[in-house]
C-alpha cells in the first residue's frame, strides 16, 4: 500500500475526480452554462496552492458503482494523478432491493487498485437525506453503507469528505429543484468540507449558517410539491422501470489531466 500523505503537508500536483452525478457537478452551471459541482471547485482551491495543478473529471451521472469501477478507475489509474476522489454507490442504494453490504464491497476493491497505484485517496460518505423526499427512504441504508466507508477509509489509509454530518445541508436551499441534486451553494459548501477534509486552507466555513427566509404558507408548499413530482420525480421513476441512465452515451466533461482554468 502507498503510503498517505500527511495532511496539509504536501500540494498535489494532480487530482482526478471518479463518480456519479454528485461529482459530475448536475445542477451547478458555470458562466458558460457547463455544470460545475464540488470536484471542480475542489481543484480551484487545490490549484490557489499549486498553480500547476492538473485535474481530470471522470464522472458521469447515473452510474452505478460497478461501472465507475470498471470505467473510471483504470482510465484514472493511467492518467497517474497525486490525487483521487471517488464517490460512488449512491444511485445503487436508492435502487429496491440493493445491498449496501455488496456495494461497499465492491468500492473497496477500487480503493485498493487506486492506493496500490501510488494514490492519495478522498472518499466521500453518503448524504443524511432527512430533507430529500427520494433519499429519505433509503436513509438506513446509506447509514449502513456509510458505516462501512468509514472502515474502508481506515484500512486503506484515506481522506474521507463526511457528508453525513454537514447539518447545513439539511437547508433545502442547498439542493436543488430536483430535490435530488445539491444546489449551487450546496456544492460550494461539500467543497470547503472537502478542503477541510484534506487540510486545504480556504478563507471560508463550510458551516456558516444560512440567512433567514421567509416560510411558505401550506398552499405555495402544496403546489411546489405537485410541480416537483410532474417535473422530476415522475420522469425518474420513468427512467428506472424502462432500464434507461442518464448518463447513458454520455462521456466525461473533462477526460485528461489538464491545467485548471479558474472559473469566476
Amino acid at each position: 500500500m502507498a503510503a498517505q500523505r500527511s495532511v496539509g503537508s504536501a500540494s498535489w500536483d494532480s487530482f482526478v475526480a471518479l463518480g456519479d452525478s454528485f461529482t459530475e457537478g448536475l445542477a451547478d452551471a458555470g458562466p458558460d452554462g457547463s455544470f460545475r459541482g464540488w470536484a471542480d471547485r475542489l481543484a480551484e482551491h487545490l490549484a490557489e496552492q499549486n498553480p500547476d495543478l492538473r485535474y481530470a473529471n471522470l464522472a458521469v451521472r447515473g452510474k452505478l458503482v460497478r461501472q465507475i469501477v470498471d470505467d473510471q478507475v483504470p482510465r484514472a489509474i493511467a492518467l497517474r494523478p497525486a490525487l483521487v476522489s471517488l464517490t460512488a454507490g449512491g444511485n445503487d442504494i436508492i435502487r429496491p432491493g440493493s445491498d449496501p453490504d455488496v456495494v461497499a464491497a465492491i468500492f473497496e476493491g477500487a480503493v485498493a487498485e487506486l492506493r496500490a497505484a501510488g494514490c492519495d485517496v478522498l472518499i466521500g460518505t453518503g448524504f443524511d437525506t432527512v430533507e430529500t423526499p427520494v433519499l429519505r427512504r433509503v436513509r438506513g441504508k446509506v447509514g449502513t453503507y456509510n458505516s462501512h466507508l468509514r472502515a474502508i477509509a481506515d484500512r486503506h489509509g484515506c481522506f474521507v469528505l463526511d457528508l453525513w454530518s454537514m447539518r447545513v445541508l439539511r437547508d433545502p436551499r442547498a439542493w436543488s429543484d430536483d430535490r435530488l441534486h445539491l444546489s449551487s451553494e450546496g456544492h460550494r459548501r461539500v467543497a470547503l468540507r472537502a478542503c477541510e477534509a484534506l487540510g486545504v486552507p480556504t478563507s471560508e466555513d463550510w458551516r456558516e449558517p444560512w440567512p433567514a427566509a421567509p416560510g411558505l404558507s401550506w398552499r405555495d408548499q402544496r403546489a411546489q410539491d405537485i410541480r416537483w413530482a410532474r417535473e422530476h420525480l415522475a420522469p425518474w421513476i420513468g427512467r428506472r422501470l424502462r432500464g434507461v441512465s442518464s448518463g447513458d452515451g454520455r462521456r466525461p466533461k473533462r477526460p485528461q489531466l489538464e491545467k485548471l482554468t479558474v472559473a469566476k
